[in-house]
C-alpha cells in the first residue's frame, strides 16, 4: 500500500497527484503519510525552512502525516542544491525516516524530486532512491506532444533498475481536446511499454483554489485507486 511517485519531466504535477492520492486514502479510512526525501526550493518562514510541496499536502488534508529529510533552498537538482547549501546527503537517513513514517501510517506516498535520473549525490540518481526504498513506482506524465518519448524512456530506465512499476497517471489532460497527439498518446504508451495507464486526471484551472472535497472527487473518478495501491475497496466507500 506504499508507492513512490516520479515524473517524466518537470512540472508534470507530481505534488498534486501525491496530495490527491493521500487525501483520497485518508478519506477512505487509511492513515496516510507523504514522505519527501528531498525538497529543492524550500522556503523560509518564521526563520525555518519549510517544504511548499508538503504544505500543499497539508492544505488538502491536514491529517495526512508529512515528513521531509532534506530541505534545500536552491530550486535545482538535490545534488547541486546540497552542494550549494553545504549539506551532506546520507542515504541511510532516508531509509530510516521512511521506515519511521511507515510505522505510523497504513499507506505512505513517497514523492521524488523530478524524474528518475535527477542526481541526488555524486554517484546516485533519484532512481537509486526509488530502488533503495523498494516500493512500487507510479509514473506521472504530461499529456502534451513528447510525452510518449519521455514516458517510455522513464519506463525503460525503471525496468533496467528492476523497479516494480504500478502504472502511469497522465495529469492535466485537456478535456474535449481534438489534438491527435494528445488523444493517441495514452494508447501508444500502453502498447509500447506494456504498462497500464491507471488514471487520466483532467486539467483543473486554478487547482490551488479548488476545494479539497472537489479535488478528492476528481481523483476518485479519474484514477484507479485499487490498482495503484493494490487493495480492494468496497464500492460503497467510493461513493459510487
Amino acid at each position: 500500500m506504499h508507492i513512490f511517485v516520479t515524473g517524466t519531466d518537470t512540472d508534470v504535477g507530481k505534488t498534486v497527484v501525491t496530495a490527491g492520492l493521500a487525501a483520497v486514502m485518508q478519506s477512505l479510512g487509511y492513515k496516510a503519510g507523504v514522505y519527501k526525501p528531498f525538497q529543492s526550493g524550500a522556503e523560509e518562514k518564521n526563520g525555518f525552512l519549510v517544504s511548499p510541496d508538503l504544505a500543499y499536502v497539508k492544505k488538502l488534508d491536514f491529517y495526512v502525516e508529512t515528513l521531509c529529510t532534506y530541505l534545500l533552498k536552491p530550486p535545482t537538482a538535490p545534488y547541486t542544491a546540497a552542494e550549494i547549501d553545504g549539506v551532506q546527503i546520507n542515504l541511510s537517513s532516508i531509509t530510516r525516516e521512511f521506515q519511521t513514517l511507515k510505522q505510523n501510517c497504513e499507506t505512505v506516498i513517497v514523492e521524488g524530486a523530478g524524474g528518475l535520473m535527477v542526481p541526488v549525490t555524486k554517484d546516485k540518481l533519484m532512481g537509486d532512491i526509488a530502488k533503495l526504498i523498494d516500493i512500487p513506482l507510479l509514473i506521472v506524465a504530461k499529456p502534451d506532444l513528447g510525452t510518449i518519448n519521455h514516458t517510455l524512456l522513464t519506463i525503460n530506465y525503471a525496468k533496467e533498475l528492476g523497479l516494480d512499476i504500478a502504472g502511469i497517471i497522465i495529469n492535466r489532460y485537456p478535456q474535449g481536446t481534438n489534438d491527435i497527439a494528445i488523444k493517441t498518446a495514452p494508447g501508444l504508451i500502453e502498447e509500447y511499454s506494456g504498462v497500464n495507464i491507471l488514471g487520466i486526471i483532467p486539467e483543473i484551472p486554478d487547482f490551488e483554489l479548488t476545494k479539497p472535497g472537489e479535488l478528492i472527487n476528481v481523483f476518485i473518478n479519474s484514477v484507479d485507486i485499487e490498482k495503484i495501491f493494490r487493495i480492494k475497496i468496497p464500492k460503497l466507500n467510493l461513493g459510487l
